[in-house]
């Protein structure tokens, strides 16, 4: 394609292209729910029966009366959610063509994400 059949109304508007901010974000977010899914692995098998106080236990654990257990959840929940955020852009970037459908499909996403967000969030503080 040469340039000048990129300017314009013909401009090429398919692919992701955003670079490494959101590459080394998606990174981060991963090394977060590892790094979770360790800790809470390690928690799960030091549990003297696994019961449902001992797992309601495991997310209200304080440190200085601070619930970081819920912090920590919450904060890999929202990791995982913009993780995928960023994959999912991504996807519909480089392999959806139409602009309406692609646009669809991302708020879609976004509406999705925001409300498993939400719905987590007051799982997870319920407790």
């Amino acid at each position: 394609m040469a340039a000048s059949e990129n300017i314009g109304r013909k401009r090429l508007v398919v692919g992701a292209h955003y670079g490494i901010k959101e590459w080394i974000i998606q990174r981060v977010t991963a090394v977060v729910m590892v790094i979770y899914t360790l800790v809470l692995g390690v928690g799960t098998l030091m549990m003297p029966a696994f019961t449902y106080e001992n797992w309601v236990h495991l997310f209200n654990f304080e440190v200085l009366h601070f619930p970081l257990g819920k912090v920590l959840a919450m904060l890999t929940f929202l990791s995982l959610f913009y993780h995928v955020w960023i994959g999912m852009r991504d996807i519909w970037m480089d392999y959806v063509r139409h602009a309406g459908l692609r646009l669809t499909l991302q708020a879609f996403t976004v509406l999705w994400l925001v409300g498993s967000a939400v719905y987590a969030a007051q799982i997870l503080w319920r407790i």
